[in-house]
């Protein structure tokens, strides 16, 4: 590979789905050997796509460990001496070895025969619903475990090459440019499911002796099924141990408080604070969404999502968020690049209607809130469904008539599920950026620069 031409780079492209890139790579003479020295910046400048990010890294790392892997296993059988036995036998051998297996097993590996209903879906080249995503994951479970020869337990490197082989295969599961992550992230849940109930595999005992499991024990589901000081969250192997019964008691009396009408709102803001840490934790752990929001409600509320952004950050988002729309709003609707947009369009048609300062302004602010992506370049489709329904799974603003005061709705949703009710644009946008910071939500490629430009403006890095 190092001595390879920008044309055959092409055409190893080609080969493994990733056609797109071609005119870019020739535009930027990329040969074998500078293929092979792409890093992650370089990689990120290249392609667009998280997706295509992930395979082209993969496989550069595959080949890379594949390269030393044999170098590593020729070296060490050509220095084997008798003088010095220790080098090729033993604890290294083994290692050596165990190494050398898991590069055959990367380069080996081929996605499974799927059953005739799966094909035909796959076939349609459209993304599938959850139960036929869930019937991908099965197959690819049960393939990696014959690949694994009965082991339970990939690890990252193996997950990564499996889910690399699925979007190169289907390129469009690759959905939004976040496909790698959430089906590598499926999978992952998959062995942990398969992994619960069993009893009587020495592999399953020893780890989860390791985590403080005890034989015979069952795994407890709900939150009132806990342990006193345990919170089981669903994709984690253990319970979070929490500090005695004081920090369960707190997630309990949250949980009840959110079922009230009338909210003691002075000591729901001491209790969040008192579990931040917790709740910090669980997020990093890429806990699902569901979870998170079943132990803490109160993140659906959006002056806690304010706040919890505020206590990460030590930034008022919504505060910034209304200087950014006051500051820009007439500037964003004077660009050329806007001017035959819908939004647009529909904005003036509307402001013939009405007369009042208030109403005009509001409904400014609205417009240039929803015109932000098509400033930029970006996808508006991952920044807001106007009077359509939410079809993508990162945070997104459903907004139906954004411009009648009287009738018009702000909604957050994160993975298709309603998040919370907005009273406004200004909130809606603030809500917006706080989620992608507070549940730890990597920003889509085709809305980055969106994002990274009201980022810019509320943490004042520099002028945009």
């Amino acid at each position: 590979m190092e001595n390879w031409s920008v044309d055959e780079v092409c055409n190893w492209l080609i080969q493994r789905n990733l056609g797109e890139l071609v005119p870019k790579f020739r535009e930027e003479e990329v040969s074998g050997a500078a293929l092979l020295a792409l890093n992650d910046r370089m990689v990120q400048q290249l392609v667009k796509k998280i997706g295509h990010q992930a395979v082209l890294m993969g496989l550069i790392n595959k080949y890379q460990q594949q390269k030393s892997g044999l170098e590593s296993l020729t070296y060490c059988c050509e220095t084997a001496s008798p003088e010095f036995p220790e080098v090729i036998s033993g604890k290294n051998l083994k290692s050596i070895f165990a190494r050398y297996k898991t590069l055959q097993w990367a380069s080996s590996y081929a996605l499974p025969d799927f059953p005739y209903d799966v094909k035909c879906i796959l076939a349609e080249k459209k993304c599938p619903e959850h139960s036929m995503r869930i019937r991908i994951i099965e197959f690819l479970q049960a393939d990696m475990t014959k690949y694994l020869e009965g082991s339970l337990y990939p690890n990252s490197q193996q997950y990564n090459i499996v889910v690399s082989a699925l979007l190169q295969a289907y390129p469009f599961l690759d959905e939004d440019g976040n496909g790698f992550l959430l089906w590598k992230r499926a999978l992952k849940d998959r062995f942990k499911y398969v992994r619960r109930p069993i009893e009587d595999d020495e592999q399953v005992l020893r780890n989860k002796c390791k985590f403080g499991n005890r034989r015979g024990q069952t795994r407890k589901s709900s939150f009132a099924e806990n342990k006193p000081g345990e919170v089981q969250v669903q994709g984690q192997e253990e319970p979070v141990h929490l500090e005695g019964n004081v920090m369960g008691a707190h997630i309990k009396w949250l949980n009840q408080e959110y079922m009230k009408t009338q909210r003691n709102w002075e000591e729901v803001d001491k209790r969040m604070n008192v579990t931040i840490e917790i709740r910090r934790k669980i997020i990093s752990d890429k806990a699902p969404l569901k979870d998170i929001l079943r132990l803490f409600p109160f993140l659906r509320c959006p002056y806690q999502l304010f706040r919890e952004f505020q206590l990460l950050t030590h930034m008022d988002i919504y505060k910034k968020t209304v200087e950014i729309l006051e500051i820009y709003s007439e500037i964003i609707l004077s660009l050329y690049v806007v001017k035959h947009n819908p939004i647009n369009i529909m904005l003036q048609e509307n402001l013939k209607r009405h007369t009042e300062e208030d109403v005009l302004k509001y409904m400014k602010m609205t417009a240039a809130c929803l015109l932000l992506p098509d400033v930029f370049g970006d996808d508006s489709s991952l920044f807001a469904a106007v009077n359509e329904e939410v079809k993508v799974v990162t945070p997104v603003l459903e907004v139906k008539n954004p411009f009648n005061v009287n009738s018009c709705k702000f909604t957050l949703y994160i993975e298709r599920e309603e998040l919370a009710q907005l009273d406004n644009c200004t909130m809606a946008l603030a809500a917006l950026v706080a989620a992608f910071h507070v549940f730890d939500i990597p920003c889509p490629q085709r809305i980055h620069r969106t994002l990274n430009f009201l980022e810019s403006l509320v943490f004042e890095v520099r002028s945009p």
